[in-house]
């Protein structure tokens, strides 16, 4: 299937115009697990009514290949060792068979007098399937394997919702990048009318994306199509040597669609040289991906139950961007960082081994994130969590970056 799932540092225009071509593709159907069978290393569907919307009509009966997203939540719902799993896949497509189908339909035995006997039995459970449907006859690609209780808040919906929270609060703001996963969606805004000095957290403090061999790292991992015109001039968004050292107000959302998170606000001060976002994930609100049981069948929501969960999010938006997004909370949060982040750091190596081990980094990460701290060229605990932020642009996966910068100003506390 020829449709484009992925994307790291986008812009708002190139992800809205992901989300609505993928939007008129989805196909969500909650279905028992006996109509569920797998064939060749694909979940075939079959008994399932066709769809008729706006695109015409769809046949929903069919093959659809499962992405590694959706590998995780098959092994999730049938307790199953997810990397077992993709490996039989693509490795031993008859044994990832064998086992997916054992699993669902059970097991029986039929004696030489005629009776049957139930050894295993078949799950009794029902399942969401969110789906994208194939195109020119090709199978179609299944996206996950959720509880029929999963409540759905789609990408497109979200964005929308806290669009327009970001309106009714009234506050200039600019998306200042995106990505999109196969299961999930993260956008980072800041506020370039809300600024605030924060003289010792950026004390010496030089962009570590001028060392060649980093900005490189950064753009191996970036899809977007303008991004090589936006590193161009990423020095151009930075202050001349001798300006101000200034952060911004900002704060970050994400959703996922398949069950592998939640909604999440959280708010962050942006470093706009070097394009970090320091997060402070301690206060960021979370909405968990739970509904009432779903009836089989394609799935329809009426408009007005989308709305009141859309309305929710949108109030939540709204009053958590008027907080986060104003002068005094920004204060507020520069002055306690300020107070921890001129310790000074003397032996890098051994703290960056320490702090990676109390964190949980991989080898990889900490000698990504030394190099960082030492292209930073800030010897301090806030050149630690500068340079893992800075670390994480590099990173391929946005939900391993959006965790590491979740990390950076606790390990800013650790250092001693």
């Amino acid at each position: 299937m020829s449709l484009t799932t992925t994307v790291r540092n986008a812009t708002f225009e190139h992800m809205l115009e992901m989300l609505r071509t993928q939007n008129a593709a989805k196909l969500d159907v909650v279905a028992p697990a006996t109509t569920l069978r797998a064939r060749d290393g694909a979940i075939e569907l079959a008994g399932i009514e066709p769809v008729v919307d706006d695109h015409g009509v769809t046949v929903v009966d069919g093959l659809y290949v499962p992405t590694a997203a959706a590998d995780t939540t098959i092994a999730t719902k049938l307790d199953i060792s997810v990397k077992y799993l993709r490996r039989l896949r693509v490795e031993r497509p008859d044994l990832f068979d064998a086992n997916v189908n054992g699993l669902l339909h059970g097991k029986s035995r039929r004696t030489a007098g005629g009776t049957t006997t139930v050894v295993y039995p078949a799950d009794s459970r029902s399942f969401l399937l969110r789906l994208f449907r194939g195109q020119d006859g090709e199978p179609g690609v299944l996206r996950a394997l959720l509880s029929d209780r999963f409540g759905m808040v789609d990408n497109l919906d979200l964005l929308t919702a806290v669009l327009d929270g970001i309106r009714q609060a009234d506050v200039e703001v600019e998306i200042r990048s995106c990505d999109l996963t196969d299961s999930s969606m993260h956008c980072k805004v800041y506020s370039p009318a809300v600024a605030r000095l924060a003289p010792t957290l950026l004390a010496g403090y030089r962009n570590p994306f001028a060392n060649r061999e980093l900005e490189a790292e950064r753009q191996r991992i970036t899809t977007d199509l303008d991004a090589g015109r936006r590193a161009a001039a990423a020095e151009g968004l930075g202050y001349e040597p001798g300006g101000e050292p200034v952060v911004f107000a900002g704060f970050r959302f994400s959703n996922s669609e398949i069950g592998s998170g939640s909604v999440m606000l959280k708010p962050e001060l942006y470093v706009r040289i070097c394009r970090n976002g320091l997060t402070l994930p301690a206060l960021a609100y979370r909405r968990v991906h739970l509904g009432q049981k779903m009836e089989g069948g394609t799935v329809g929501w009426s408009q007005d139950t989308v709305k009141k969960q859309l309305d929710v999010i949108a109030a939540q938006a709204r009053d958590h961007v008027r907080e986060w997004l104003s002068p005094r909370f920004l204060a507020r949060q520069v002055e306690q960082l300020e107070q921890q982040a001129g310790t000074p750091v003397t032996e890098p190596q051994s703290t960056v081994r320490v702090l990676g081990r109390e964190l949980g980094f991989t080898e990889a990460e900490r000698e990504g994130v030394l190099r960082h701290f030492i292209a930073g060229g800030q010897p301090t605990a806030a050149g630690i969590a500068h340079a893992i932020t800075s670390y994480s642009q590099t990173v391929a996966d946005p939900t391993r970056a959006d965790a590491l910068d979740d990390l950076a100003l606790r390990a800013m506390t650790l250092v001693r």
